[in-house]
């Protein structure tokens, strides 16, 4: 029987695809479960929705109570420029990769599932952060519920394995089966716009992940590069890729540059007429974003009384006035006016 889906549904399920806070996706799963048509076509999603809805409801309470109840953290809030998940199979050396990186302290050891729970920190990269999630390891003898919900907030994934064992190629594939079974994909495409956890197919709740795979312990073969490309024609993987190694550094320094490029970040600067830009702290946007995101990352009274703004960028404009429309270039320089 066709689920028949009405207009009002649809919409409630595209806004909860493109919700990040927990608070906001129970609003819309709440909205889709109100306005889906009740029949059997319906009887399965409906269910679906249900579960999500207690799920994320007792996540929340939890949250809210500050972890009053035993229980892991199952996601984190996103902050900083993006959210970059890292995910792997056991002693992959996800946590002494998020360590070194972030410089969070993250507890690792040389046995398998030593993170238990979500551990977010910071990767500085020029004048922004962009915010990595050290997820617990992902295997069939270790399945997480909570794993897509917890990557949904995510705008995509650094794959970690360990390039040095000969298991990998079957480790990966095993994940890639545990996802499967989230309904999680990993995409080898990072789109210019920035992407991120995108719906897949009909299903509002599959996701399609861009993937960075990230070859650790990278010090521990003869030669990197070639040991990477024998790892990833023997796993039929696609993902751009390239080794690294937690234990000396090596290549760390070429991750945050790369997410920057791929995930489409833009960075606006505020000003004050008859002021100097603040340039200590952009605002963060994506390609394609407007003037009138910047006015709403602002203030969201200020997007709605917005006239139109000043812009001084890179590409030749240089105080002009710009309508709410206009799409906003890394390194602008905007001075609202409402």
């Amino acid at each position: 029987m066709p689920a028949n889906l009405s207009p009002e549904y649809k919409a409630a399920e595209a806004a909860f695809r493109q919700a990040r806070e927990p608070k906001e996706r129970l609003e819309w799963l709440r909205e889709m479960l109100r306005t889906i048509p009740k029949h059997k076509g319906t009887d399965h999603l409906q269910a679906d929705i249900k579960r999500r809805i207690k799920d994320l409801s007792e996540e929340i309470e939890h949250e809210r109570k500050g972890g009053a109840r035993s229980g892991a953290s199952h996601s984190v809030r996103p902050e900083g420029a993006a959210q970059i998940a890292l995910i792997g199979p056991p002693n992959s050396g996800k946590s002494s990769l998020h360590a070194r990186l972030t410089g969070s302290g993250a507890q690792a050891a040389e046995y398998p599932f030593t993170t238990q729970q979500a551990q977010a920190g910071m990767l500085p990269y020029e004048d922004i952060h962009i915010q990595l999630v050290d997820l617990p390891a992902v295997s069939p003898e270790h399945p997480l519920r909570w794993l897509a919900d917890a990557l949904r907030s995510a705008d995509g994934c650094l794959l970690v394995t360990d390039l040095a064992d000969p298991a990998s190629p079957e480790s990966i594939e095993a994940l890639q089966s545990e996802l499967k079974q989230r309904k999680v994909k990993l995409a080898s495409n990072w789109p210019a716009s920035g992407g991120g956890a995108q719906a897949q197919d009909d299903d509002p709740f599959a996701l399609l992940l861009p993937a960075l795979l990230v070859a650790n312990k990278a010090d521990q073969v003869a030669d990197p590069d070639d040991e990477l490309r024998a790892f990833l024609e023997i796993g039929s993987l696609a993902h751009p890729a390239f080794p690294v190694s937690a234990a000396t550094g090596y290549r760390l320094g070429d991750i945050a540059p790369w997410l920057f490029s791929h995930l489409g970040i833009v960075r606006a600067y505020t000003k004050n007429p008859g002021k100097t830009a603040d340039r200590s702290r952009p605002f963060t946007l994506r390609a394609g974003q407007t003037v009138e995101d910047v006015a709403r990352l602002v203030h969201k009274d200020l997007a709605q009384s917005l006239k139109y703004a000043r812009v001084w960028g890179k590409s030749g404009i240089q105080g002009q006035h710009v309508g709410r429309e206009h799409a906003v270039a890394d390194g602008d320089v905007i001075e609202l006016h409402g």
